[in-house]
Order: C-alpha cells, then sequence, then structure tokens
C-alpha cells in the first residue's frame, strides 16, 4: 500500500541523503519525494510516497526516520484528511494540424500550455496524481517526447472538528 509520509526537517546540506540512505537501508522503495522550504526560515518539508504492505513497517519507519538528525517531525497522513498536488510537464509530438485538437483535450484538466513549437507542444498539469496520469494517458497516442513529475506535495486540511466534538457543539445550538 502507498503511504504519504510528511517530515518537516531543518534545511542543512545532507539531510536529503540521510534519509533516503535510512530508506534504502531498510529497504523502502521511494515512489516520489518531493522537498521544498517551509513559512519559517531554515526548515523545511519533504513528502516522501512509500509501498509499505505492513503496518508495523510503517510504524517502524516513522520511528526511525524520527531518530534521524535534523528531523523535527513525522507524520504518515495517509488515512487523514489531506490536500495533495503534483506536477507534470509533458512535451507532446505536435504539427499545427493536431495543436488544436491537443488543446482541446487538454481544457478539461484545467492543464495549459507553456510551449510550442513546430514540431512539438508543451503542457503543464497540476492536481492529483490520478489526474496527471490520466491526462498522460490521453496523449500517449500522440507520441510523448519529454515527461517530467514532480511527484506528491501534500499536508493536512484545515481543522476539522471530530464527531464527538460536532456532537458537544450541537447541544448548544438553539
Amino acid at each position: 500500500m502507498k503511504r504519504i509520509i510528511t517530515l518537516t526537517v531543518q534545511n542543512h546540506s545532507g539531510v536529503l541523503n540521510r534519509v533516503t540512505g535510512m530508506l534504502q537501508r531498510r529497504q523502502f522503495n521511494i515512489e516520489s519525494i518531493s522537498v521544498g522550504e517551509t513559512e519559517t526560515p531554515g526548515i523545511s518539508k519533504m513528502t516522501l510516497v512509500v509501498e509499505v504492505n505492513d503496518h508495523q513497517k510503517v510504524e517502524q519507519l516513522t520511528k526511525q526516520l524520527n531518530k534521524q538528525i535534523d528531523v523535527i517531525k513525522v507524520s504518515d497522513i495517509t488515512d487523514k484528511a489531506i490536500v495533495a498536488r503534483e506536477l507534470a510537464l509533458i512535451k507532446v509530438a505536435s504539427s499545427a494540424q493536431l495543436s488544436n485538437e491537443i488543446q482541446g483535450l487538454i481544457t478539461p484538466f484545467r492543464a495549459s500550455v507553456i510551449d510550442i513549437s513546430k514540431d512539438s507542444i508543451t503542457i503543464q498539469v497540476t492536481g492529483k496524481p490520478d489526474k496527471t496520469d490520466a491526462l498522460i494517458a490521453l496523449l500517449k497516442p500522440y507520441g510523448i517526447k519529454e515527461l517530467a513529475k514532480t511527484g506528491v506535495t501534500a499536508f493536512l486540511r484545515g481543522h476539522q472538528p471530530q464527531p464527538a466534538q460536532v456532537a458537544d457543539m450541537n447541544r448548544f445550538t438553539v
């Protein structure tokens, strides 16, 4: 099962290497990884998508990540309410005749054309991984010349009351 793990880390040289090295030593396959600075200077957020089939291995993974130097917080957010997105850049073989057809095809995906040349068109799409994968599948028959995906970036949605909290709040409404 794919798990989405987020890490809040110190933004220092070697942190990414230590985290990926630990995952490699314990034979976890990283399906995607994205890293970027946060709103706090000197702090970065990592989002890992890893294949883990055993609940005990998930616990082991989070405990081992928490032991890493420069790791501030580790969260398995797979089963929580999250906002998750990825970016895909897709260069497709295209002629002048196919350009309008391709542009019509990408419109429902809210994708945009970011470059056009005589023999290709480059498209950018953001969204959930299944959305980017669906667009890629539709564009394959046209001939994908180049493809780059960022991997998933995710975090928890805003605070949402738990069912017990909602019941408590309902006691006070008139």
